[in-house]
């Protein structure tokens, strides 16, 4: 089932102010509302390569196998929705991807990569993650960070080492605990949650966050609601405003009609409670 017109995807990058060259990559496909971010990092344009490895794995991977699925099942060894289940087999096999060409180019060794991944399906979400881009969500007026930064900083914030005030200013807080390519297996949080009609999405690489506040953040979006667009578009304008010293990304997702799968459980549960 093509969710083409009921979940509204937009996405922008730029290279921001100090670096020569953009290694964030983006990409998003309308029909089965998949959207997906890395950063990458590395020497020699490493990163720019890892990034856009991990980012047409994923891409080709779920896009080719989406249709297969039955949509909305829950797999009952796991007790993940099948859906899941793709995500994180996606990202596995962009880590390999990136790890085996950095074993084979020279040029590229140690190179690795953020990311975000988000797949819409059944009134729902899953999302799969690795480092510190994130996921934010509008919803009733309120931005909510969906994701936890796999980073150094924030484990000393977890500690009490640092508030979240004081670890904007710390010179240690771009340093990645987690990363896809780095090793031959990596850790992979995934996340899922309901979606309502009207809630926005943002996927963003640190260049988005590093430079503004939350606050600001949701000033964009909300000044933009109708339009991600222009939204996008703000958002990489405000964090070069203040400063842009990273390459700055942001990916916007709205679902603006109920998506439910046909004979799904959950969303005939979800439509008695709602």
């Amino acid at each position: 089932m093509s969710l083409k017109g009921k979940i509204l995807l937009h996405g922008k990058t730029d290279t921001g102010l100090v670096r020569d060259h953009n290694e964030d990559t983006i990409a998003c496909d309308e029909n089965i509302a998949l959207a997906i971010l890395a950063d990458g990092m590395g020497g020699h344009r490493g990163g720019e390569m890892a990034s856009a490895i991990t980012v047409s794995t994923i891409l080709e991977l779920i896009t080719e196998n989406s249709k297969k699925l039955n949509a909305g099942e829950t797999d009952e060894d796991t007790g993940y929705s099948v859906e899941s289940l793709l995500v994180h087999q996606a990202v596995t096999l962009a880590n390999k991807n990136v790890h085996d060409s950095s074993e084979e180019h020279a040029q590229y060794r140690g190179m690795g990569t953020t990311v975000v991944v988000v797949l819409f399906y059944d009134n729902r979400f899953t999302v799969a993650h690795v480092g510190d881009s994130r996921l934010y969500r509008l919803r009733d007026g309120e931005l909510e960070q969906i994701t936890r930064d796999h980073s150094l900083m924030q484990e000393l914030i977890d500690r009490g080492f640092y508030t979240p005030e004081q670890a904007r200013n710390s010179l240690n807080k771009n340093l990645v605990t987690r990363a896809v390519g780095i090793d031959n297996n990596v850790q992979i949080d995934i996340q899922e949650d309901v979606a309502m009609v009207d809630d926005i999405y943002l996927l963003c690489s640190d260049g988005v966050n590093d430079m503004i506040e939350d606050h600001l953040i949701k000033s964009a979006i909300t000044e933009n609601i109708n339009d991600l667009e222009n939204a996008a578009t703000e958002i990489i304008r405000l964090a070069n405003q203040h400063g842009g010293k990273d390459n700055i990304s942001a990916l916007l997702v709205k679902p603006i009609k109920p998506f439910p799968a046909k004979n799904s459980l959950f969303s005939r549960i979800f439509d008695i409670f709602s």
